[in-house]
């Protein structure tokens, strides 16, 4: 082959590798699904958040009166401490990634951050959809040996409740996913969750031109509705502004700060 035919061959093409396709946003949502559970905290999490709502149910057992020993009344009661705790478990799911040094190997795999967070999204909406399949069948279990024991033990639930409990219990682990995304350090997120509502809460109390606002953007007062069968439209109205500020903005700025942020 002489020396011009050399310097005249065609490059050969890269190599093509078909059966590589980036991972589909349903296999990403599940390995997030996993990562809830892989870690300790997220684990024992996820126990103490069955346990806490068996030990709600339990209690109604040994205190409540016969008569309110219902079906509606142990999935409501449950609904509370679960709500408080689905929120950290939004935060882990988001911050665990920085705090565990791991986002290096993760947006290294997945270079389009935004399915990332998305997937994260999905994993602890169908955490919180779980916790509310675990406080019926807790309630469930409560009825019957309510209906065994003497007890009222009556099924009758309303439809809307349990929309409602969806509605709660999904904007609660999305607002603390919010602040994650937006600290991306899961002390700090969980203080400032904790503390932030809280605190404005106190101030709609105490100072009386904040009364009127505390009303609209006090999480604790709009989520109030959402435990009863029958939510009218100012308290809609009300709820939607709340989780405006609360859930939406942290949300978005979190997700832009998240994607510029450098990963090391």
């Amino acid at each position: 082959m002489t020396t011009s035919t050399v310097a005249t061959a065609p490059a050969a093409a890269p190599r093509r590798h078909p059966g590589l396709r980036r991972p589909s946003l349903l296999r990403l949502t599940g390995v997030e699904l996993r990562k809830l559970v892989d870690t300790r905290a997220g684990f024992w999490l996820l126990v103490t958040i069955g346990l806490v709502a068996a030990a709600i149910v339990v209690l109604q057992l040994i205190y409540a009166k016969d008569a309110d020993q219902t079906f509606t009344n142990f999935f409501l009661p449950s609904l509370l401490p679960v709500g408080i705790l689905l929120p950290v478990l939004g935060i882990l799911s988001i911050t665990s990634e920085w705090s565990q040094r791991t986002a290096l190997t993760t947006y290294a795999l997945v270079p389009r951050r935004e399915r990332v967070i998305a997937a994260k999204l999905a994993a602890v909406v169908l955490a919180a959809l779980a916790s509310v399949l675990a406080s019926l069948a807790v309630a469930a279990v409560g009825t019957l040996v309510a209906g065994a024991t003497g007890g009222a033990g009556t099924w009758r639930i309303e439809g809307s409740l349990l929309l409602n409990a969806v509605v709660l219990q999904v904007a609660s682990v999305l607002m603390g996913a919010g602040f994650g995304l937006l600290l991306l350090n899961t002390p700090l997120a969980i203080v400032s969750y904790l503390v932030l509502p809280t605190l404005w809460s106190i101030l709609g109390e105490l100072v009386r031109p904040l009364r009127g606002p505390a009303g609209w953007l006090d999480t604790g007062r709009t989520m109030e509705p959402l435990l009863t069968p029958d939510v009218t439209g100012e308290q809609w109205g009300r709820l939607g502004v709340s989780l405006l500020v609360w859930l939406v903005v942290p949300l978005a700025a979190g997700l832009v700060r998240t994607l510029r942020r450098e990963v090391s």
